[in-house]
């Protein structure tokens, strides 16, 4: 009996599997569940599933971790989050650090770290053709408003609920972000002459939404809030205020407007229309008259040429004798 369940559950077991079998010539020779740390934090970046795995070629060997989210912002929010402090940016993928030994990137909804080797381009594009159940929607933009002056290099997290914000910003309430109101915000360190401060820039989903909750920022003790369309940016107790407020002057909401209107062309003009109609017919008309006298000019011909001889008579039907 225990033969027959564990013989229905292998093809389960088996299809939960995330990695392959083996990256370039390196073979999987053990798959274990990677420890979960805050695992209230992993659940608000909506994590489905996650494997560690072991891979060999010879002596050489090298460890494997993925995490599968459930969508690109997840993924995002899990690579801010599991950076290195030290890594460099890496050319493998848009979205990619390494240090000496390590290599992390995000594809799609999932991330992917390598500890002790890092794959080739052609090894990664294998494993990604073999990853199932990839969401390729666009990454959000809200990233791209944290300014780049003063920025501490990976000190970057992409905040979705309480458990985010608690770990990377305390200082503000859950209650003053509004996370049921389907807020998101990224945080940054930034680098001052007296001391280190945290900026959140938090998007609203209407600016309406922003200008409510922009009054619960000022609240809070020290807090030095601007709002620029649906997004709210805030400091709290900065060292440096007046670094702080040439900061908050540098974020800028500037929204995109995409438009499907269809561009009238000139077939969609009845005054043109009318026009061709009457040059068609003009044609048409200039095509009878060169045609009568072109018939008319072939008999004359023909009768010079016959010296005087009446050309062959037309054939007529004679109907009104019927």
């Amino acid at each position: 009996m225990k033969a027959l369940l564990f013989a229905l559950l292998l093809p389960g077991l088996a299809s939960a599997a995330i990695l392959p079998d083996a990256i370039g010539a390196y073979h999987r020779t053990a798959t274990t569940q990677p420890a979960l740390a805050d695992r209230a934090l992993w659940d608000e970046l909506g994590l489905k599933n996650s494997e560690t795995a072991i891979y060999e070629n010879g002596p050489a060997k090298f460890t494997a971790t993925a995490w599968q989210l459930q969508d690109t912002t997840g993924s995002l929010a899990a690579f801010d989050w599991q950076r290195p402090a030290g890594a460099q940016p890496s050319s493998v993928a848009s979205m990619a650090v390494e240090t000496p030994r390590e290599l992390l990137l995000v594809h799609g909804n999932y991330l992917l770290v390598f500890e002790g080797y890092k794959p080739t381009t052609p090894e990664l594009d294998a494993l990604a053709e073999a990853l199932v159940n990839v969401d390729s929607a666009p990454l959000p933009v809200l990233p791209g408003y944290l300014p780049s002056q003063g920025l501490e290099p990976n000190s970057e997290r992409y905040i979705l609920g309480p458990a985010s914000l608690q770990k990377f910003d305390p200082v503000i309430p859950p209650s003053v972000a509004a996370f049921h109101l389907g807020t998101e915000a990224q945080v940054g360190v930034f680098h001052s002459p007296k001391g280190d401060m945290t900026v959140g820039i938090f998007n609203y989903p209407t600016p309406q939404m922003a200008m409510q909750q922009i009054e619960q920022f000022r609240k809070i003790p020290g807090a030095m809030a601007k709002r620029s369309g649906p997004l709210v940016a805030a400091i709290i107790s900065p060292p440096d205020p007046d670094a702080a407020e040439r900061l908050l002057a540098n974020i800028r909401y500037q929204a995109e407007v995409t438009s499907d209107e269809y561009v009238p062309t000139r077939r969609d003009n009845i005054g043109n229309l009318v026009t061709n109609v009457f040059i068609l017919i003009g044609f048409l008309l200039l095509f009878a008259t060169v045609a009568g006298f072109a018939v008319g000019g072939f008999r004359v011909l023909l009768r010079v040429l016959r010296k005087g001889e009446e050309p062959e008579v037309m054939i007529a039907l004679h109907l009104e004798r019927r």
